[in-house]
């Protein structure tokens, strides 16, 4: 397995620590470089925040061959970040045990926005074909589904269901990644969202027991499952 913190100046594990406790923990990056003086380790905030652009989306990436199959029932909704003082949308899927099928920050609400998310979760291996999606009562959803359907990327008996009771699922699911957002009130760039919001996501999924072999509440587990995508021991 190639060296993933090769010429890196700190050791693996203390990057991966870091970039672990930045992504699941409602934390700054000022407070983790505090934390780590405590150690006895001199690392400014600023490296931190490199470490997570760098290491958060290559954990989504790692993470996706060893997601559980999802059931075929979808949740689709929206949420808000700010980013350059912007609010921008998160759309994000789950099935209706919560589990995540995929997520896209996207600067418009639209039908377009709408069908790059389902084509993206529909484009996972973890994902069920959907029986029935469920959306809130977002305009540009039904158009969306209408195009998947005759573009025959969703099959013709899928439902479509606008109800924002039966979407409370996701909505909850919400509130893990706005716990993570608020200390760092927004983001300063897009690519900078984006990259931080996969890591977040990832995390989450780990968090929430989608990992095959790790159980749910096995916080050990979890973390000995990251280190070794990244070919270290815990």
């Amino acid at each position: 397995m190639e060296n993933a913190f090769k010429w890196r100046h700190y050791e693996g594990s203390i990057i991966l620590l870091c970039v672990r406790w930045y992504l699941r923990y409602a934390l700054r990056y000022r407070d983790l470089a505090e934390m780590m003086s405590e150690r006895r380790l001199n690392v400014v905030h600023t490296t931190i925040f490199r470490w997570v652009q760098h290491f958060a989306p290559e954990l989504d990436r790692r993470i996706r061959p060893h997601l559980k199959a999802s059931n075929d029932s979808w949740r689709v909704d929206e949420t808000y970040v700010k980013v350059r003082g912007q609010w921008m949308y998160l759309y994000r899927a789950v099935d209706s045990a919560g589990n995540t099928l995929d997520f896209l920050l996207n600067e418009t609400r639209s039908k377009r926005a709408a069908k790059r998310i389902f084509h993206k979760a529909l484009g996972q291996s973890h994902v069920s074909q959907s029986r029935v999606i469920n959306v809130d009562q977002n305009a540009a959803y039904p158009g969306a589904i209408a195009d998947l359907k005759n573009e025959n990327d969703l099959n013709d008996a899928c439902q479509y269901r606008a109800s924002k009771y039966l979407n409370n699922r996701i909505e909850q699911d919400h509130r893990f990644i706005k716990r993570r957002v608020k200390p760092g009130l927004g983001f300063g760039t897009f690519p900078t969202a984006w990259r931080t919001i996969q890591g977040y996501e990832a995390m989450n999924m780990i968090r929430k027991g989608q990992i095959k072999t790790v159980a749910k509440l096995d916080v050990h587990a979890q973390n000995s499952f990251i280190s070794l995508l990244f070919g270290l021991t815990f």
